[in-house]
């Protein structure tokens, strides 16, 4: 389990602690995530969020048989061990160890082997144009403070006309109570509050950083990165859903989005 916090709240920490903070989190968090969330998320499949839309369904990475597909921030690569078994050529990136040994034990025990690289989303080992598309469901962008470094690693080894797909915590989230219930059906804080949830240690480390960007900071991001924004897919709350995951839930599901999905491409 990662270490006990003796503090949280939103503040502002310097940038290079606030992200590193993501790699030791999800190390330790990585067996319990998955014990919590797996069976949702299930081994092989590709969900974009906590709503349930499936790529599956959604077909938002378009035609994938036979193409070049990286997904970073892959946790345990359900993602792209589903996308194996549509005919891609996929591969998984984690920064985490610890996320990509769950990985390797889902690959053992699916039978479905997905190529698994650890590295940051900043700077990915990879050359230019060298996948057909990338993609991240709810991986890298929430814990980094420079989230375009991220959108220009995309947008370096996708190759032109290639789509970088991205989902995040719908922006509008951020201004309500994390809670799943009614209680978290009011605004509690500014919508165009940016700073980070975080979480410290005793003597002042940062254990767990999330951060937070508007509608319009994803936009300007992406297309400071030279992309180009095609859709923002903001998934409803499915009636047959009775799944809480944190903040996310039916109730509340019923009345705000939880997800945005961004749909750009290299021009």
């Amino acid at each position: 389990m990662s270490e006990h916090p003796s503090s949280a709240g939103y503040r502002d920490v310097p940038d290079e602690a606030g992200g590193n903070a993501a790699r030791s989190w999800w190390d330790a968090e990585a067996p319990e995530y998955l014990a919590e969330h797996g069976g949702f998320l299930g081994d092989a499949d590709f969900v974009w969020g906590p709503e349930g839309l499936r790529e599956a369904d959604a077909h938002l990475l378009g035609d994938v048989s036979g193409r070049g597909v990286l997904e970073i921030g892959a946790g345990a690569a359900q993602c792209s061990r589903w996308l194996v078994r549509a005919g891609a050529r996929a591969l998984a990136t984690d920064v985490s160890h610890g996320m990509l040994a769950q990985a390797a034990a889902l690959d053992r025990a699916t039978g479905v082997r997905v190529p698994l690289v650890q590295a940051d989303a900043r700077s990915l080992p990879f050359p230019d144009a060298g996948f057909d598309a990338v993609f991240t469901a709810f991986g890298a962008l929430p814990f980094l403070p420079d989230a375009v470094r991220v959108h220009r690693e995309a947008a370096r080894v996708v190759r032109p006309g290639g789509r970088w797909v991205f989902s995040v915590t719908h922006p509008l989230r951020w201004a309500f109570p994390d809670d799943p219930s009614e209680h978290g059906l009011t605004a509690r804080r500014s919508y165009f509050d940016r700073r980070p949830y975080v979480e410290t240690a005793e003597d002042g480390r940062v254990l767990y950083a999330e951060y937070h960007r508007t509608v319009g900071d994803h936009v300007r991001d992406v297309v400071a990165a030279g992309l180009v924004v095609d859709d923002v897919v903001e998934p409803e709350w499915p009636a047959d859903n009775t799944n809480v995951w944190g903040g996310w839930g039916p109730v509340r599901g019923a009345y705000l989005p939880g997800t945005a999905v961004f749909v750009t491409h290299r021009p």
